[in-house]
């Protein structure tokens, strides 16, 4: 019998030091500090020292992108840190903002490799990335199969899979696990992310596998998933907790195994020479410690249909863009704001991509349309179908959805203010990126001078201390 341990970081989004993060209770969400880089060393070393030799961590991806200090230096800032961390390898998704070829360039500075089987080059089909790797772990040898995010070239920005194409993993994962066992692997182990939905139906699809470790869809699995005797974690985002799993192995097989969220708390101290790392990186940001105005309800985006977060952010769209109605992307990430002082960080936080304010014109059935669309790359029956992030965010319009009805047929009812939404009628709105309003849709289209974060900026110091949203959009499930 050999016991062995793997340690889970996913979707840490650039956040290098603790931060608000939401956690449910019984009577509200509170907002405790979580994470930091030097806590998380401080938490890996513990173990490690515990299990000397026979513990193995992995990063999902999502790691380089999602913070203004990770976009400003297109993640470089970022790398000396996590190479302290010791991962064995990571996959991608976010990483891809800055094009294929910028992915090949931070993944040869880490001290581990990029994982990518379902990632090929358009002209040659040759794999930009290493598919698997083998590691020696506890006297086993770990089989690894990195899976990148599918939807790089399905639903984002096309400049992040110039040249290249995604599949969703099946084949590759089969194939792969096939040939790592073949070469003497005792154990396979799937670094995704793909995202929950779609790991399970993985395990289901693929036979063999022992452990899937899940990134994208920011997941706090107190306790694994299991199907078809494979074991699937997933451990939240930004940083905020490490997946724990140890592994009891005999004859290759998992004949026992436990499991543990941890939270990256203040009981951990920060490792001092991580701590001083950080420290350096963050040299390289910009002050962004100024205050623009005041928040009397917590800001977050930790909700599926609409959120706080996004609900200011398309107030400050729609002012910018002067319409009543306003889209933006259904982004995941972005740390939590509590009720009091707003700083420029935080505006950064919510849209660090700061793209433009744009503005379209959308005929009524255009709207019905896009949301269609939208609900069923979230909602949809198959998981390889789910292809966005939470509901695609807007402001202006009331949409009264029934989920369980088929692709096309969700929305039942629609209006824009008071008024049911005409099919005939042309509507001009406002939006940011073109996830928030995809290309295929609208005329007119436009770029404002002003960008997002400013338009913030401009919101909450012309804003209500009482943050008015009148005009925010709900989606009701009926």
């Amino acid at each position: 019998m050999t016991t062995i341990t793997l340690l889970q970081m996913n979707d840490l989004h650039g956040y290098l030091t603790p931060h608000p993060e939401l956690i449910w209770t019984a009577t509200g969400p509170e907002f405790p500090l979580l994470g930091g880089l030097a806590r998380m060393k401080t938490l890996f070393d513990r173990v490690r020292s515990e299990r000397s030799g026979a513990v193995m961590a992995l990063d999902n991806g999502d790691t380089f992108h999602g913070t203004h200090l990770a976009v400003k230096t297109k993640g470089e800032a970022l790398i000396p840190a996590i190479n302290m961390l010791g991962f064995a390898a990571m996959t991608a998704h976010w990483e891809f903002a800055w094009g294929p070829d910028h992915v090949e360039k931070l993944a040869s500075k880490l001290g581990h490799p990029l994982l990518a089987a379902n990632c090929y080059r358009k002209d040659t089909g040759e794999r930009p990335f290493p598919a698997t790797l083998t590691k020696a772990v506890g006297g086993l040898n770990v089989g690894i199969i990195g899976i990148a995010a599918t939807i790089i070239d399905k639903s984002m920005p096309p400049h992040f899979s110039e040249g290249v194409r995604f599949t969703n993993g099946i084949d590759e994962v089969r194939d792969e696990a096939k040939a790592l066992r073949s070469q003497g692997a005792d154990l396979i182990v799937v670094l995704s992310h793909l995202g929950l939905p779609q790991d399970m139906e993985l395990a289901r699809q693929v036979l063999g596998i022992d452990v899937i470790l899940s990134g994208h869809t920011h997941n706090r699995l107190t306790e694994p998933v299991c199907v078809n005797e494979t074991l699937i974690i997933q451990s939240g985002c930004h940083g905020a907790f490490v997946g724990r799993l140890d592994l009891e192995v005999a004859d290759g097989r998992i004949v026992s195994h436990s499991h543990a969220l941890i939270p990256v708390d203040d009981s951990l101290a920060d490792d001092p020479v991580m701590a001083s790392l950080v420290a350096e990186a963050v040299s390289q940001e910009d002050d962004l410690s100024s205050v623009v105005g005041q928040t009397s309800i917590a800001l977050h985006r930790n909700t599926c249909l609409t959120a706080p977060m996004d609900d200011v952010l398309l107030a400050a769209v729609a002012a910018a863009g002067g319409t009543a109605i306003a889209f933006s992307n259904g982004w995941r990430y972005g740390a939590p704001v509590p009720p009091g002082a707003v700083t420029y960080n935080d505006l950064w936080n919510i849209v660090p991509v700061d793209p433009p304010v744009s503005t379209v014109t959308l005929t009524g059935q255009e709207i019905c349309d896009m949301m269609e669309e939208n609900i069923e790359r979230t909602f949809s029956c198959d998981p390889f179908g789910q292809m966005g992030g939470y509901l695609k965010r807007f402001r202006g319009l009331t949409l009264f959805l029934k989920l369980e009805n088929p692709k096309g047929q969700r929305i039942v009812q629609a209006f824009a203010g008071s008024q049911a939404l005409d099919p005939t009628t042309a509507y001009q709105v406002s939006f940011i990126t073109a996830q928030g309003v995809p290309m295929k849709y609208g005329n007119g289209r436009q770029n404002l001078e002003v960008h997002a974060v400013a338009a913030l900026a401009d919101w909450f110091m012309n804003a209500d201390q009482n943050i008015d949203l009148a005009g925010t959009g709900k989606a009701v499930i009926v």
